[in-house]
């Protein structure tokens, strides 16, 4: 039997997110500490007491949801649960840097470092309101590329998550966003909605972020994973230590090939998916995916709890 960790990315943040495991663990409480040791703030106040809007903020939501999937890996840390029972990991976008830190590529001070580095070099890539991302339900990969193509007229616009069969989502200029709104609801899209998100991510327009990156990482130790990571852009797994620091690069501008990711960690025998961190946004997006894969919430002390019961 073969197990994949995965980690939530942008958009799976609650206040309280975590909570329960630093209270029942000490050692995710420590997580939480050295993450705001190494940030120089009081994250985790935020993350549990503070305003749902600054958790948003890119820059804070991606070191917090980062913290909340190390917490969630340290408390199964100690229930006797480690790395030597699974086959791969993987995280969806910024959760790419969470399966790293877990698989004990990047420490974790390091991670929380590069995803504030992160946050705020990608907020800052574009002027609010000159960018956007919309969902487009009901569309394959290759007709959500078709919609995107024609929507651009000269602007940006690529297909920038594709998630599940049918949920890809769509990056790049506003104008050129709402124009692949309307085009893929004339394609028979059950659904194209624009996103409440600060910055339109995994397009061109992102280059400034990812150039920002690759001066991050290249000051940042980064070990050969543990465990195979599962590439974002390459959907197919990866342990050479070089090659992943240029795929985060990559992966800025690049499509989260998630779909492909899971297909891919399926074909591997992969049977059993854990998901730790916030939510359970993955696990949907996996049963769309693959309906034979169990799929395992791990976001809290009784997540954690059965999850070491179920693997022993």
């Amino acid at each position: 039997m073969t197990r994949a960790f995965v980690f939530p990315g942008q958009g799976a943040q609650t206040i309280g997110m975590g909570q329960s495991l630093a209270e029942a663990y000490p050692a995710a409480r420590e997580v939480f500490q050295e993450v705001d040791d190494a940030l120089g703030e009081n994250l985790s106040s935020l993350i549990w007491d503070g305003d749902i809007a600054d958790l948003t903020l890119t820059q804070n939501a991606q070191p917090a949801l980062m913290a909340t999937s190390m917490a969630a890996m340290a408390a199964l840390n100690a229930e006797g649960v480690n790395l030597s029972k699974v086959g791969f990991v993987a995280g969806h976008s910024l959760g790419e840097y969470s399966a790293l830190c877990a698989a004990n590529a990047i420490s974790l001070a390091d991670t929380a470092r590069l995803l504030r580095i992160r946050g705020e070099a990608m907020q800052a890539a574009v002027p609010v309101g000159v960018g956007a991302m919309a969902a487009l339900l009901g569309l394959d990969f290759a007709g959500a590329q078709a919609v995107a193509a024609e929507a651009a007229q000269g602007e940006v616009c690529q297909a920038a998550n594709d998630n599940d069969p049918g949920q890809v989502v769509v990056s790049g200029d506003k104008a050129a966003v709402e124009r692949a709104v309307e085009i893929a609801k004339e394609k028979g899209a059950k659904r194209a909605v624009i996103l409440p998100v600060s910055a339109p991510f995994h397009c061109a327009l992102m280059q400034p972020a990812a150039d920002r990156m690759a001066e991050a990482l290249a000051d940042v130790t980064v070990n050969a994973p543990s465990v195979p990571l599962i590439a974002n852009v390459r959907a197919q797994a990866v342990s050479d230590s070089e090659m992943i620091k240029g795929l985060l690069v990559e992966q800025v501008t690049g499509s989260v090939r998630w779909r492909e990711s899971i297909g891919w960690a399926a074909a591997q025998g992969v049977v059993e998916v854990y998901e730790i961190g916030a939510g359970k946004a993955l696990l949907g997006m996996i049963r769309r995916i693959d309906r034979s894969l169990e799929c395992i919430a791990v976001n809290d002390a009784d997540g954690v709890k059965a999850a070491a019961e179920k693997m022993g």
